[in-house]
């Protein structure tokens, strides 16, 4: 496979611009994970000590599962990525601090793949390492990420368990900072554990929508500001700038599935579209069709990036979640409601398609738009 090469400085606006160009590629970071996960399922034995054991199906999931006697444990974290440079560009523009919703967004990283395995969020932890101690310094800054992930931990109904706040000159870049959240769920009753044993051909595809571009395609999106007019303070709507609409902050699905869960509704399986976009909705290991009718409206923010960076359809929804940030796969009889409870939390949801037999792949119909088993290779 040929690698692309990133654009020039002065390459031409009309050229496109993929991830790739923007300095991710899959093809060079899924491997390690795999490797990863193959050394990691060897050390499972070693709960066997304290009488517990893993959930082998968990492994390659978006959360890990161990059985510990009357309820499941589930534990997850995640990074929020290259968001905060952003806010930091932002604030830089208009002496405004945005960290009250990328606390959101970090946070959401981490609960929004905890709840894909059917856990209830019970505790978070902190990760915020810096470049070095004088970040912590802007008092408005600091208190803006304390105040939004208390706000996004009530939000989920979750403790904040403590953290680490490192100040880590020449490994973080001075004037920057690292945020990550670790978070610990159960699963209780354990028929609550949604690991897709259950899924199969009749199955509906609900998605839920999200805010924007969320936490994932930021690469992207920062690569595309050297083409703007005004940078970060293009309008992608009246009154809307470029910067101000990529930090909408993340929706936080826990209110949704615990909502479910309250209304007898069972998941079958769930997926959580952030990198690899809409491939994310091929995650389960078996060979079934996904077959999309109905697409999510696009916000703004997404559909001026496609637009600006050339992508076809193809590219964008392989990117970011192009306005559906989740994914629930339920029983038909149930998909209606499933949508009517989403919309009860204030989080907008579409009967988007239904899960067929036969060979892996995901057809997006409105696009003309398909993936096969080789789109997504996370184990």
């Amino acid at each position: 496979m040929t690698t692309p090469s990133p654009p020039a400085a002065d390459s031409p606006p009309d050229a496109p611009l993929s991830y790739e160009q923007a300095g991710v590629r899959y093809d060079q970071i899924d491997p390690l994970k795999v490797a990863a996960q193959r050394a990691a399922a060897a050390t499972a034995g070693h709960l066997a000590r304290h009488g517990f054991a893993e959930v082998a199906a968990s492994r390659g999931e978006s959360a890990y599962v161990v059985d510990v006697g009357p309820f499941y444990l589930a534990s997850i974290v995640e990074c929020l990525g290259s968001k905060a440079m952003v806010a930091d560009e932002m604030q830089r523009l208009d002496g405004r601090p945005r960290y009250g919703t990328i606390a959101q967004d970090t946070i959401a990283m981490a609960v929004n793949d905890l709840i894909t395995v059917g856990a209830t969020p019970l505790v978070v932890q902190a990760y915020w390492a810096a470049g070095g101690s004088d970040w912590f310094a802007d008092a408005a800054r600091a208190q803006a990420l304390v105040a939004g992930w208390k706000a996004a931990c009530d939000t989920c109904g979750v403790a904040w368990g403590g953290g680490e706040t490192p100040a880590l000159a020449g490994i973080v870049e001075g004037g920057r900072i690292d945020l990550a959240a670790a978070c610990t769920g159960i699963v209780s009753p354990r028929e609550r554990l949604s690991l897709g044993d259950k899924l199969g051909p009749g199955d509906a595809i609900v998605l839920l929508a999200s805010s924007g571009i969320h936490a994932n395609g930021l690469s992207l999106a920062r690569k595309l500001v050297e083409r703007l007019p005004d940078g970060y303070l293009t309008e992608v709507a009246p009154g809307l700038t470029y910067g101000d609409a990529l930090l909408a902050p993340t929706v936080l699905y826990s209110p949704v599935t615990e909502a479910l869960w309250a209304a007898g509704v069972p998941v079958h399986y769930a997926a959580n579209i952030t990198g690899h976009g809409w491939r994310k909705l091929l995650r389960h290991p078996g060979a079934f069709t996904y077959r999309v009718h109905t697409l999510p409206p696009v916000p703004p923010v997404l559909r001026f990036i496609q637009q600006q960076a050339r992508q076809d359809d193809e590219e964008a929804y392989a990117t970011l979640n192009m306005g559906a940030g989740f994914a629930l796969f339920v029983p038909a009889a149930q998909a209606g409601r499933c949508a009517e409870v989403a919309r009860g939390c204030g989080v907008a949801a579409w009967v988007a398609g239904r899960v067929e037999a036969g060979p892996k792949r995901l057809l997006i119909e409105p696009l003309g738009v398909s993936w096969g088993d080789d789109a997504l290779q996370l184990r």
